[in-house]
């Protein structure tokens, strides 16, 4: 049976109006066993499993591990690691996306030193601030820095100061920054001002930006 002129050019136009895939796929949070936080393309988006965004679909999801399917190839991304893409970066990335939280907080998980971990920005904490049993899990030898006192919300507490090697959000690594250990726990580590100095932030309603300085 031949087709007709307007129904070739009508399927010549779907096939045409066929979105592209996005270029840069990361995973950025994990919501239990049942959806995750992608950013697609440096815009954040919940994702549940088995549905798609963007033209990303989320396969599954297991502990640090999201395989998503999208430009028709299959990918496995980890929390922390460089952004799946199909199209090559122009250029080194230059920023961090970060979407609010609950209670209107920005957090992210990231690494320190290789260390799946997770972040709150603190604007008003002068360095990075970890606590003592974070700090353990992360394997880091604060015992050896610089024996210090800090001021918290608690009052005085003793402290140790350290150098990180490597703290990563996303695609965007930055080395050697300045981080105290201190008592107790916390349910975040505070990303504070040792590392947000080397950025140009800016918000956009929801939405957090780190520009890269330097």
């Amino acid at each position: 049976m031949r087709r007709t002129l307007p129904a070739l050019l009508l399927a010549s136009g779907l096939a045409l109006a066929q979105p592209l895939p996005p270029a840069q796929v990361a995973l950025n949070g994990m919501l239990g066993s049942r959806a995750a936080l992608l950013i697609i393309d440096g815009e954040p988006r919940t994702v549940t499993v088995g549905d798609a965004v963007k033209g990303v679909k989320l396969l599954s999801l297991e502990e640090g591990r999201a395989v998503v399917e999208y430009g028709g190839r299959r990918q496995t991304l980890a929390l922390g690691a460089a952004p799946g893409r199909i199209l090559p970066q122009a250029s080194e990335p230059r920023q961090i996306v970060l979407p609010m939280g609950q209670g209107g907080h920005f957090t992210s998980i990231g690494t320190i030193n290789g260390q799946v971990t997770s972040f709150l920005v603190d604007t008003g904490a002068t360095t990075i601030a970890i606590s003592q049993v974070e700090a353990d899990k992360l394997g880091l030898k604060y015992t050896s820095g610089k024996r210090l006192v800090t001021m918290t919300a608690n009052g005085v507490v003793p402290a140790y100061q350290l150098r990180l090697n490597s703290v990563r959000i996303g695609s965007l690594e930055v080395r050697d920054v300045e981080a105290i250990v201190v008592p107790g726990t916390m349910p975040h580590v505070l990303l504070g001002n040792s590392f947000l100095n080397r950025f140009q932030m800016r918000r956009e309603n929801d939405v957090m930006t780190l520009e890269l300085r330097y």
